[in-house]
């Protein structure tokens, strides 16, 4: 039995945001999602690499305008 060391990224908030594409929780794509019961480690973390730029995208897109002083 091969079990993996790798945990999932799901925060149960399980709602794909339609302009990215990406899960508003754990921010992987459908495709993501769906092949990670059978990813081995190097694949999942593959896609944990791949997070925290899309969380940065997502905050600067929520981010308000800067306004000059």
């Amino acid at each position: 039995m091969n079990v993996s060391l790798v945990p999932s990224p799901c925060v149960d908030v399980c709602t794909i945001d339609p302009e990215s594409g990406w899960c508003r929780g754990c921010l992987r794509t459908l495709d993501e999602i769906a092949a990670w019961g059978g990813l081995d480690d190097p694949g999942r973390r593959a896609i944990w690499k791949r997070l925290p730029e899309r969380r940065a995208r997502v905050a600067a897109r929520q981010a308000p305008p800067e306004t000059a002083p």
